[in-house]
C-alpha cells in the first residue's frame, strides 16, 4: 500500500518522509546539539499518553501461553537522560482474537482445527526456516508428488525431528491454506509468540551491542509488516515493536511474506506506544521518527542505542508520537513520483543505520 502525500514541502531541505495529517497544534519543538549532529529537546511537553492514568502496567498473558516473569534489566545505555523508575510491559493476545474466521467446506476442514490455540505456517521459505529455528511444528501437511527441491530438505528435517507428515491433494491444501500460496507444504504450529520490550533490550545486551529497535506506528497491511520484518532482520535489528490496537499482527500472510525472518525477529506489542517510547528514552536510546519535513536520513548521527519510529501507510507518524520522537529524517526526493510506502523507506532508513553502526565499529 503507497504512502500518501510524500512530497518536497519544505524548500530549505527538498526532503520527505511520511505526511502526517492532523487538526491539532504542534507542542513541542526541537533544538540541535551543537557538535554531534544529536537533538536536544527544549521545554516540556505532554508525555503521549493516550487517557491511560499515571502508574505501573499490568503483566497479562496471552491466550494459550504460559505467563512468565520478565528479564530482569541490566545496566541502562547511558546517554546523560535520568534512569527513572521504569514501568514493566504487559504481553497481549495474539493477533486474530475476535477476528472473523474464514468459512471452508467442512470436508476440507476435518485434518484442521480452527482455533484461537493453531497457526499455519504457509510456503517453502516459511516453513523451512520455522524448522531450523527450532519452532514447536505439531503436524506438515505435504502435496503429494510434491517431493522436489526445497520440499526434500523440509520432509529431511521433519522426520529427524520425528514431526508427522501427512501427504494430501492439492485441493486438501487450498481448502486449508488462509494465504492461498502455500507452495505445496503447510506446517501446524503454535501461535507466534509475542516478546517483552525487556527481552528485546536484553538480547541486544546479550550481543554486547547498542540496541537497535523498530517500532511501527498502526501499520495496518500485511505486506508492509512482513516486508518490515524481512529487512529488519537483515540490517541487525534487535527487535520491533507494535501496537496492541489499529494494527497488523503476526498472522500466517505476515510469516509468508517475512520469507521466515518472524522466526528470527522478537515482536513485542505494547498498549501505548508514546509510554513505551518514554521508557525507552529513560532507558538510555534515541527516537527517531521517519517524517516528510525531517533532515536527510543520511546526514543524521544514528550510531548508539536507536529506535526508529515508522508511520502508517496513509497518515504517517501519529502527533504525540512525533512530538515524542527526539529527532525527525526524511528520504530526498527528485522523481515525478513522491510517495515510498513503509516497507521500503524503512528498508532505506535502516540500512543507512546498519552502514554507520558499521562504520563505527571499524
Amino acid at each position: 500500500m503507497s504512502v500518501p502525500g510524500i512530497q518536497k514541502t519544505d524548500k530549505r531541505m527538498g526532503i520527505m518522509a511520511f505526511k502526517k495529517n492532523t487538526n491539532k497544534s504542534e507542542t513541542s519543538k526541537y533544538s540541535k546539539l551543537s557538535g554531534t549532529g544529536r537533538p536536544r529537546k527544549t521545554g516540556k511537553k505532554d508525555n503521549g499518553g493516550e487517557g491511560r492514568a499515571e502508574g505501573s502496567y499490568s503483566k497479562g498473558t496471552a491466550k494459550g501461553k504460559i505467563s512468565g516473569k520478565s528479564f530482569n534489566k541490566g545496566k541502562s545505555f547511558e546517554k546523560g537522560r535520568p534512569n527513572d523508575k521504569t514501568r514493566s510491559f504487559e504481553k497481549n493476545e495474539p493477533n486474530g482474537g475476535g477476528r472473523q474466521k474464514e468459512q471452508y467446506k467442512a470436508d476440507n476442514r476435518q485434518e484442521y482445527d480452527d482455533s484461537d490455540s493453531i497457526n499455519l505456517i504457509e510456503g517453502r521459505n516459511s516453513v523451512l526456516e520455522a524448522l531450523k529455528s527450532g519452532r514447536e511444528i505439531d503436524k506438515l501437511f505435504i502435496q503429494k508428488s510434491a517431493g522436489e527441491g526445497s520440499i526434500r530438505q523440509i520432509i529431511a528435517i521433519a522426520k529427524e525431528k520425528k514431526i508427522l507428515i501427512k501427504e494430501v491433494d492439492k485441493a486438501k491444501l487450498d481448502g486449508i491454506s488462509r494465504t492461498r500460496n502455500h507452495q505445496g507444504v503447510i506446517a501446524s504450529a503454535a501461535l507466534y509468540k509475542y516478546y517483552e520490550v525487556d527481552d528485546i533490550l536484553k538480547a541486544a545486551r546479550d550481543k554486547g551491542e547498542d540496541p537497535f529497535i523498530v517500532i511501527l506506528d498502526e501499520i495496518t497491511d500485511n505486506n508492509n509488516l512482513g516486508s518490515i520484518i524481512r529487512t529488519a532482520d537483515a540490517a541487525g535489528v534487535h527487535g520491533i515493536i507494535i501496537p496492541k490496537r489499529r494494527a497488523v499482527g503476526l498472522t500466517p500472510a505476515v510469516a509468508k511474506i517475512s520469507a521466515g525472518a518472524i522466526e528470527y525477529i522478537p515482536v513485542a506489542k505494547v498498549t501505548n506506544l508514546n509510554h513505551t517510547i518514554e521508557y525507552l528514552k529513560r532507558e538510555g536510546l534515541w527516537i527517531a521518527g521517519a517524517e516528510m519535513k525531517g533532515e536527510a536520513y543520511y546526514d543524521k548521527d544514528m550510531t548508539g542505542p536507536l529506535a526508529l519510529v515508522i508511520g502508517s501507510e496513509g497518515e504517517g507518524l501519529n502527533r504525540l508520537v512525533k512530538e515524542n520522537c527526539d529527532f525527525l529524517v526524511g528520504i530526498p526526493m527528485k522523481g515525478k513520483i513522491s510517495s515510498l510506502n513503509a516497507a521500503v523507506s524503512a528498508a532505506i532508513i535502516l540500512f543507512e543505520i546498519q552502514k554507520q553502526r558499521g562504520a563505527k565499529k571499524a
